[in-house]
């Protein structure tokens, strides 16, 4: 067990590439099969969530809380540089109001799941962001109408709903790290808890596979339909991608942040809530139609990104770091 676990360490990168493109092939040729892998995303993801939390000591997610530096820098990138990289980037898609409430909405709202375990495949300080996710949660609930009524006159506003918000923090966030909390507790002193902690930090590779597959699986159908349409959007999300990793090595540098941090900062600025936003896309106005489209494509495209940011974001904070 321990070498395979070492051996997809390893290899995870390219673990992962393969699992997002069994999952676009499983999804193309199948696409009846889209409602049940959408079903079972929520679950796989609180799952590798559960994992991941079993890794983070929950004393030190409360030591987390006292790291006002750290935090003040997410919630300044998240909430007023995002903002402004958004509204730059969705004017150009500005004459199709479809597009555009679906790029403002997937653009204005940060990650508070898979990003934490992104953070720590990359060496970042996922505790602090765990920390941070009540905040990131409420703020973006809060802004996001403001943000649209001033990117958007208004659109899609009405459609917003606390709802998929709260459903997702309670069961992707407070449940899975409740549940972690109490195995950690269980450990110290049985030895079937530690054993469970060790299969599952074993198995956060395979996890994460499965994870990738299936929300790509779920989506890229829809996503085919439109293909023509939604590729405007694509240069979008990767300029999106771009320019928030350096605009969070950049902020972690000015707020001298150390490695751990800085990574976690370039990760929260660059990944979206695409999971908890479309089923608010899916409730606007026949109109909007394209809007949840566009929302699924930024989710692929993330996921993309995300596994190269894996592999870079390590290398350039850690340069940064040593041109300091």
């Amino acid at each position: 067990m321990r070498r395979l676990t070492e051996w997809w360490d390893r290899h995870q990168v390219a673990l992962y590439i393969a699992a997002i493109l069994v999952g676009g092939a499983f999804g193309t040729l199948v696409p009846s099969a889209a409602p049940a892998l959408a079903a079972a995303t929520n679950p796989v993801l609180g799952l590798l969530l559960f994992a991941t939390f079993l890794g983070v000591p929950l004393i030190e997610v409360g030591r987390s809380f006292r790291d006002i530096r750290f935090l003040t820098t997410v919630l300044v990138v998240n909430f007023v540089v995002v903002p402004i990289v958004a509204y730059a980037l969705s004017r150009f898609v500005a004459d199709d109001r479809g597009l555009l409430i679906g790029v403002l909405l997937v653009l204005l709202t940060p990650c508070v799941d898979y990003v934490i375990v992104f953070t720590g495949l990359a060496g970042g300080a996922r505790a602090r962001l765990l920390a941070a996710t009540p905040l990131l949660m409420l703020l973006q609930i809060v802004l996001l109408p403001a943000y649209l009524w001033l990117f958007a006159s208004g659109d899609g506003v009405e459609g917003i709903d606390v709802g998929p918000f709260v459903e997702a923090f309670v069961f992707l966030i407070a449940l899975p790290l409740l549940a972690a909390g109490a195995l950690q507790l269980v450990a110290r002193r049985h030895q079937w808890g530690r054993s469970v902690e060790r299969v599952m930090a074993g198995a956060m590779v395979p996890l994460m596979m499965l994870t990738l597959a299936i929300v790509v699986g779920s989506q890229i159908a829809g996503v085919g339909g439109a293909a023509l349409t939604l590729v405007r959007v694509i240069p979008i999300y990767i300029a999106f991608l771009a320019v928030m990793l350096f605009a969070g090595l950049a902020a972690g540098r000015v707020a001298r942040l150390d490695v751990a941090r800085t990574r976690a900062v370039v990760f929260s600025g660059a990944t979206r809530n695409s999971l908890v936003i479309l089923p608010l896309a899916l409730a606007l106005p026949a109109e909007l139609a394209l809007a949840p489209l566009a929302v699924v494509t930024q989710t692929l495209v993330e996921l993309i990104g995300m596994v190269v940011f894996v592999r870079v974001v390590p290398v350039l904070v850690a340069d940064v770091r040593s041109r300091r």
